[in-house]
């Protein structure tokens, strides 16, 4: 018969009874989990309004610089009758551009993060673009507040 030499104590194995986590460490992880979520959540949740607006104001950065180049190609802004439409496809009626960029101005007409176009009024030699904020009616407070580019500086 041979001698099994032990070197030590046997690992003792686990039996079908004591597989898993126990009742008790499930509930505090589970109770930690609920914690976290309760205390972290309407700080990520809450900022949601905020953060529309800063992307309505950075999507009005964006269609200003768009503008911008326009003017400096053609002389003149878009009419409110052309819109913003004239910086993703050359204009058609009003002040026809003379060097309109064959790649455009922007890549397609950006939507505010309401799902509503962005306000264009323009004579040709001044323009103001506006989001109507989270109620797309003019006025309004906190998340219904307009963002308006001549407020942006």
């Amino acid at each position: 018969m041979i001698e099994r030499m032990q070197n030590g104590p046997t690992p003792r194995r686990r039996t079908l009874g004591q597989a898993g986590f126990t009742l008790i460490e499930i509930m505090v992880v589970v109770f930690i989990l609920g914690l976290l979520i309760t205390l972290v959540a309407p700080r990520i949740l809450g900022r949601t309004d905020e953060a529309r607006q800063t992307k309505a104001a950075a999507d009005i950065k964006a269609i200003e610089q768009a503008l911008h180049l326009y003017k400096l190609d053609n002389g003149f802004y878009p009419t409110t009758d052309q819109g913003i439409e004239a910086l993703v496809s050359p204009p058609t009626s009003g002040m026809l551009p003379r060097r309109w960029n064959p790649e455009g101005y922007l890549p397609k007409l950006p939507k505010d993060p309401w799902d509503m176009p962005y306000v264009f009024q323009s004579d040709g030699a001044k323009y103001v673009i506006l989001s109507f904020g989270a109620d797309g009616a003019e006025g309004g407070e906190g998340p219904a507040k307009d963002i308006d580019s001549r407020d942006l500086g």
